[in-house]
């Protein structure tokens, strides 16, 4: 049994319904826990509410000094975070050990971003001066995704402490054990207890934190439920949204004399994470024609030679998927694009040894009809053959997402005209569409989330500006017309 509520710097049980977490590659119970209920939410909101009149009334050089500690602190317990992200949702081992190094280098880009986006500065005056401040929300709800869950919930939680807000963190039910390592990060860098605060647990606690009351919402996650949670704070712009929701990636190749590169980054992109990342290139855009097939056919190679096993197994580049669910999901979408005229080129299908593991899939869907506009969180990759570079820009952007694209050409002028006219809000050359760097906005419009950018640009949503006109002394003022 694990305690699912961290409320004022202490781990208590909850008190909702039970929920057990099974690693997905070798099916051991790595959580069990009672839930958090409603009145526990209720309980950590209220902590972190008395919290936030200190909290962001600390000096800024404090919260900064307790979030460099926290690096500090996460440094120390890489492996501890890497093991617990692989057992909880499968990754690979280096994979998790990449994530747990982001955490740290987290802290130092977002004080940057804090000090150039977020700071203030006096402007003199005739009458004084003119001040721009900054100031916190308040009581910041985090919700966290089983992908990368903690990379992406650290940053939320990083720049918004930075800011002088309290937060309530609920992690994944898919992927709850590196939330534990976090608060004890947290507790041994000195922050303040009711700062942060913990709730696990599945849909009901996620339902009571969204109607709890708190200042702000900050999310990583699927479409439908970023739509949904736009749709319960309709009329309420008191509510601070950031809305991150992943997208329908298109990745065009078009003529590099390297073909081999080209099949190499497009695997990369669609296959990383085992196609669990919000950037993976869902759709790869080729010209029709020999150089199209020769690429296809160096895909295709990839995809059959990728090895992929359990977390902990050495040389692996694709663990399982995150439940036996999500492979079945998978394996239905595949089903459904060849119901509607795809042609499988390599079939994404279930492996004997159980669990999520399944293997990575291409499907040529250029004669298919009516194929959704859905993001599938899996290793499938869908080619499109299209006759000219005028139509590649056209089926690039045909999705309501927008989050991530690329082109791999070794001719610029096409690239000036992708970078022009394809609408992705992380868009790269050579490149695979699956990285961002953390120095750098990460979002995108459309469905792919509410023009709140995450990453470097997280400072934004963290705080609102505060502009002064400052003069020391009441003087007379003096107006055309203003009686004297």
């Amino acid at each position: 049994m694990s305690d699912a509520v961290w409320i004022d710097g202490e781990w208590r049980s909850g008190n909702g319904p039970k929920f057990q977490n099974h690693c997905p590659a070798t099916g051991d119970m790595v959580w069990e826990s009672a839930s958090a209920s409603a009145g526990d939410v209720t309980a950590a909101v209220e902590s972190a509410r008395r919290a936030f009149h200190d909290w962001s009334r600390t000096p800024q050089s404090e919260r900064t000094a307790i979030l460099e500690a926290y690096a500090v602190e996460i440094g120390n317990r890489t492996d501890a975070i890497a093991e617990a992200i692989s057992r909880d949702m499968g990754k690979a081992l280096w994979e998790s050990r990449g994530e747990a190094a982001t955490m740290k280098a987290k802290v130092a880009v977002s004080i940057a971003a804090q000090v150039e986006r977020a700071g203030g500065k006096v402007q003199e005056a005739a009458f004084g001066s003119m001040h721009l401040t900054h100031r916190a929300h308040g009581v910041m709800a985090v919700y966290g995704p089983f992908n990368f869950p903690g990379h992406l919930p650290n940053g939320h939680i990083v720049p918004a402490l930075l800011a002088g807000n309290t937060c309530v963190f609920k992690p994944s039910e898919l992927a709850p054990g590196v939330a534990a390592i976090m608060a004890e990060a947290f507790t041994a860098a000195g922050l303040p207890a009711g700062v942060l605060n913990i709730v696990h647990g599945g849909r009901e606690t996620g339902g009571a934190l969204l109607n709890a009351d708190i200042n702000g919402l900050l999310f990583t996650g699927s479409a439908n439920t970023g739509v949904f949670f736009h749709k319960h704070f309709a009329g309420r712009p008191d509510v601070i949204l950031a809305l991150e929701m992943g997208g329908n990636n298109p990745l065009i190749i078009w003529d590099p004399a390297d073909v081999e590169a080209a099949a190499d980054i497009a695997a990369q992109s669609a296959f990383l994470t085992t196609g669990q990342r919000c950037s993976c290139a869902r759709r790869v855009i080729l010209p029709e024609g020999t150089f199209g097939d020769a690429v296809v056919e160096a895909i295709v190679a990839r995809a059959k030679g990728l090895k992929i096993g359990a977390w902990n197994e050495e040389g692996i580049f694709m663990g399982p998927l995150v439940s036996e669910q999500a492979a079945t999901n998978a394996i239905e979408f595949q089903t459904m694009i060849s119901k509607k005229g795809g042609k499988s080129l390599r079939r994404l299908k279930r492996m004997d040894r159980g669990g999520g593991f399944v293997t990575a899939g291409v499907i040529d869907v250029t004669n298919a009809s009516d194929i959704p506009d859905e993001e599938l969180f899996g290793p499938l990759m869908q080619v499109i053959r299209v006759p000219d570079f005028d139509s590649a820009l056209q089926r690039a952007n045909a999705t309501r997402y927008g989050l991530s694209g690329g082109l791999i050409s070794d001719d610029d002028a096409l690239w000036v005209r992708a970078h022009t006219e394809m609408r992705a809000g992380i868009l790269n050359r050579n490149r695979p569409t699956a990285g961002a760097s953390g120095a750098m906005p990460f979002g995108g419009p459309g469905l792919s989330g509410n023009f709140r950018p995450g990453a470097y640009y997280a400072a934004d949503y963290c705080a609102w500006p505060q502009a002064s006109q400052v003069s020391h002394t009441a003087t007379r003022m003096s107006a055309q017309g203003f009686p004297k």
